[in-house]
């Protein structure tokens, strides 16, 4: 199924001319102060680094990449100090609106760009307008607050029926017969999804629709209906602060946010039970392949949401970094292409694996992000 983005706005979005104006003044902030934003360490690294790549690049997005992002830009600002890169956590909607805007040099974003915003990006971008690179892959997580239980299982019905508000009691049948060995407690389920136009809720909502579509006859979007009646907050670490402080709560959040204060959801595919990690995130997109029709250096995924390969847990998300694939300032060619291979080299994604929990990118994958990365040129 692919990862896609429904033209149709069945959800809210937040305004794009205010989305654009919170993330320029966040990063307008974050450039603000010292040459060496990182303290006495990166000051030191200057003055005896032998770089001599500098300037700044700006970007946004996506909040799943929030903790890979940090990692990434201290890493990188250890070997290149006299190059900062700021990016703001803002969400994958208010990412790319600032990107497509001018308003950054890349974006982070959960979703890939559909057809009509890599129109609009040839404006930006130049004629071959923007692309998208595969840079951080990790699970969704199903996290909730339930004294005592750690762990459940359930299907993709079952989770989508939790969302809708059908299903609220966790002493709900569907759920008590899933797991037949758990104590459910009396208390009443608790939904909390993003108030955010987020990259995670469109993952999350299309492998829904492409796994239980009856139960959740919603077409995949970033935003949130409030149709359903769950509690929202904003951003990856709002919805799980919200659950860690309220017993019966449930939200859907990137696994790097989730730790072990709240228990997590085995996710049914065929006939077994897969608990969440890494390395089953990242068996789930081997299984993908390229959204055809595209730049031959755009690498926009299509995911199986209904794999059962052994050990797979499609219920994935795929977080792209997108740049132009043309710029007209060659100092920016130099920085995002620096910058943007560390990200999808061994050692910048054991980085990130490192500090968010994310999956290595599958090593042809990867390859196949250098070459694209390599291609981005000045523009004439």
């Amino acid at each position: 199924m692919r990862q896609t983005r429904s033209a149709k706005h069945a959800f809210a979005r937040p305004a794009g001319f205010t989305a654009i104006a919170a993330l320029g003044m966040t990063l307008l902030l974050a450039g603000c102060g010292s040459d060496y934003p990182l303290g006495e360490e990166q000051r030191k690294a200057a003055e005896s680094n032998k770089s001599t790549l500098q300037g700044t690049l700006t970007g946004g997005g996506s909040s799943a990449q929030n903790s890979a992002m940090n990692a990434w830009t201290t890493a990188f600002s250890s070997q290149h100090p006299k190059v900062q890169v700021q990016y703001a956590s803002v969400g994958s909607g208010a990412g790319r609106a600032g990107f497509l805007a001018s308003g950054t040099e890349f974006a982070g974003s959960d979703a890939f760009l559909k057809d009509e915003e890599i129109a609009r990006s040839i404006e930006t971008c130049g004629p071959q307008g923007a692309i998208n690179i595969p840079a951080y892959i990790s699970p969704i997580t199903i996290a909730f607050n339930l004294p005592g239980i750690k762990e459940l299982n359930m299907d993709a019905k079952t989770i989508a029926r939790i969302f809708s508000g059908e299903i609220r009691s966790w002493q709900d049948p569907a759920i008590a017969k899933l797991n037949p060995e758990v104590e459910l407690p009396e208390l009443p389920v608790t939904g909390v999804a993003r108030a955010d136009d987020s990259g995670t809720t469109e993952n999350f909502t299309e492998y829904l629709h492409t796994v239980a579509p009856e139960a959740w006859p919603h077409e995949p979007d970033g935003g949130w209906s409030d149709a359903t009646g769950l509690e929202k907050a904003q951003g990856n670490a709002g919805v799980v602060t919200t659950v860690t402080r309220a017993e019966g709560a449930v939200t859907y959040a990137d696994d790097s946010l989730v730790d072990d204060s709240l228990g997590k959801v085995k996710l049914k595919v065929g006939d077994d039970f897969v608990a969440v990690t890494g390395e089953a995130a990242a068996a789930a997109v081997a299984e993908s392949h390229r959204v055809e029709g595209r730049n031959e250096h755009d690498i926009s995924l299509e995911l199986d949401r209904k794999t059962t390969a052994e050990g797979a847990y499609p219920m994935v998300l795929v977080s792209y970094l997108l740049f132009c694939s043309s710029y007209q300032d060659p100092q920016t060619v130099e920085l995002i292409k620096t910058f943007g291979q560390y990200v999808v080299s061994d050692e910048g994604q054991k980085v990130a694996a490192d500090s968010a929990k994310s999956a290595p990118m599958p090593q042809n994958l990867a390859e196949d992000a250098r070459v694209a990365i390599d291609s981005i040129s000045v523009r004439p």
